[in-house]
């Protein structure tokens, strides 16, 4: 049902909603205290209405965060009902399987109170890099990965709930940057809530809830008016996993029917006793982000953005685990969902897609001591190179499907004892075709301190590299190395002073028959040094 809103001040309205959210994430980033939220951009902002469903986020959000978000605070509310919140409460958890996969991302949102009901609700999600205990490639179940905050108040009315506070003090390697952190989201809350509710009274909209149920009918239309465009047709689609002790099969078939989408994962291979599970919360939001970016790119993520779209997931299997099923490298599976939808609606829509990326995003955690004891957790984004698509090559070492930033290399030189001796495109690395995948690159870390540090990382596609589309080549698979010589792509490896860790990203899929490349576009590649 829709209200009578007129579409220019609904369009303005909305529009300051989105600004409303990118001033707030600015906030945020401005006054973190970690580099990976204050430089990778690992965050995101939503608001949503009364109801808790998706109105606006910032735009630089994670997708995942965002899509995850409202399914966070309806199971927040199952613990939490909403007749027990007061004003200035805020809730946390990083329950993976309540929230965004894994225990390293901390989701907290609250209510915003207007004339005594809640009339919104604002949340936020980051990366905390150290979550406690010690997160292995080798985790057997997800009470290894560290501590769980269950559904709690950090803020009761406005004040820090003390036992909270305690417990994250008690296990946490670096307390004083986690508690930054979200101390720099109560700040972001306290400035965002009256500027939303200004927002309504000079717009004349009564409340949320008011511009909230045009928004998602609109966007809902828009969906469905896209998805209606394209003929009705089924597609069946797999992609191979790395996994660890063998590869992991993900299965998908999409079915286009009128104006919905039916995307069922059924056939799926069942969940492992490793740290690759993605649960469902993480699944359905690259999922849904994938048909996002093909049908309605323009319109800004909302709750009546994804009603068209049916998920089907079997319990039990990688995209849908049980618990206590290891999670913390959800992304391992998860990232491939996207590339999954894209590469089946090739065949149905060919000029709306890209061929496979080089993801999931590559990563590396450094821990160890500086030389006077302090004790260090930082980690490394590094992007491998961008499927290519009908119109364009890809670009190289763009992060897909997730959006996060790199770190400066100086900002990382200053706050670990390592030198980061080669940052390099890899020539050849992106799939051949009409249009070239993007490259991967090659990243060089040098241990300069006097003490070892350790490396954790986990990485896929080295034997499973990025597919082409229709016709294009593969990107080159990537490679993981300890002074020159290969070591295992999921791995926690002791570096001595001097040792030299090197990681080189795969590179993305090409598009296209490769006979259709111009001479023009391969002469280039030659001068540019592509290939």
């Amino acid at each position: 049902m829709t209200t009578t809103i007129p579409a220019l001040r609904l369009g303005t309205a909305w529009a300051r909603l989105c600004g409303l959210m990118d001033e707030a994430a600015e906030t945020f980033v401005r006054t973190s205290f970690s580099s990976v939220v204050r430089d990778n951009w690992d965050m995101a902002v939503g608001l949503m209405d009364s109801a808790g469903r998706q109105v606006a986020q910032s735009s630089r959000s994670v997708p995942s965060f965002v899509g995850t978000m409202p399914r966070t605070l309806a199971s927040m509310l199952e613990r939490i009902p909403v007749a027990r919140l007061s004003p200035g409460d805020v809730l946390i958890s990083n329950d993976g399987y309540l929230g965004t996969g894994h225990l390293n991302d901390i989701t907290m949102i609250r209510p915003l109170f207007r004339n005594g009901r809640i009339a919104a609700w604002i949340g936020s999600t980051f990366h905390c890099t150290d979550i406690g205990g010690a997160p292995s490639v080798d985790a057997r179940d997800s009470w290894e990965e560290g501590l769980t905050i269950p559904v709690a108040r950090i803020l009761r009315g406005g004040e820090e709930n003390e036992d909270v506070i305690a417990f994250l003090e008690a296990n946490l390697r670096m307390p004083e940057e986690a508690l930054g952190d979200i101390r720099a989201q109560f700040a972001m809350y306290d400035q965002a809530a009256p500027r939303l509710f200004r927002i309504l009274e000079e717009e004349g909209i009564p409340d949320l809830d008011a511009l909230a149920a045009d928004i998602f009918a609109r966007s809902e239309r828009a969906m469905r008016a896209a998805i209606a465009a394209v003929p009705d047709g089924e597609v069946t689609d797999e992609v191979t996993a790395d996994g660890f002790d063998h590869p992991v099969t993900i299965r998908l078939r999409l079915a286009i029917q009128g104006d919905g989408i039916t995307l069922d994962f059924t056939g799926t291979d069942p969940q492992i006793a490793r740290p690759v599970n993605s649960p469902l919360n993480f699944s359905r939001a690259y999922s849904n982000y994938a048909v996002k970016c093909a049908f309605d790119p323009a319109t800004p993520n909302n709750d009546g953005s994804f009603r068209p779209i049916t998920l089907v997931a079997p319990e039990g299997c990688i995209v849908n685990p049980r618990r206590p099923a290891p999670v913390w490298g959800r992304h391992l599976t998860g990232h491939y969902l996207p590339m999954l939808v894209l590469a089946a609606l090739g065949r149905l829509m060919p000029d709306r897609v890209i061929a496979e990326s080089g993801s999931p995003l590559w990563n590396v955690y450094f821990t160890g001591e500086h030389a006077d004891g302090r004790r260090y957790t930082r980690m490394f984004f590094m992007n491998g190179g961008h499927g290519a698509a009908a119109s364009h090559d890809g670009p190289s070492c763009l992060s897909f499907p997730s959006n996060v930033a790199t770190q400066p290399v100086e900002q990382f030189e200053n706050a670990v004892p390592m030198l980061l001796t080669e940052k390099a495109l890899i020539a050849g690395s992106g799939g051949d075709g009409a249009r070239r995948g993007g490259l991967g690159q090659r990243l060089s870390f040098e241990v300069a301190g006097e003490k070892p540090v350790t490396a954790t990382y986990r990485h896929e596609r080295v034997q499973h590299p990025p597919r082409g589309l229709l016709g294009g080549g593969s990107g080159r698979g990537g490679r993981d190395l300890v002074n020159g010589k290969p070591v295992p792509a999921k791995a926690r490896i002791v570096l001595q002073p001097g040792d030299v860790i090197t990681f080189e990203t795969p590179g993305g899929g090409g598009f296209g028959d490769v006979r259709a490349r111009s001479a023009e576009d391969r002469a280039r590649d030659v001068a540019e040094g592509y290939v």
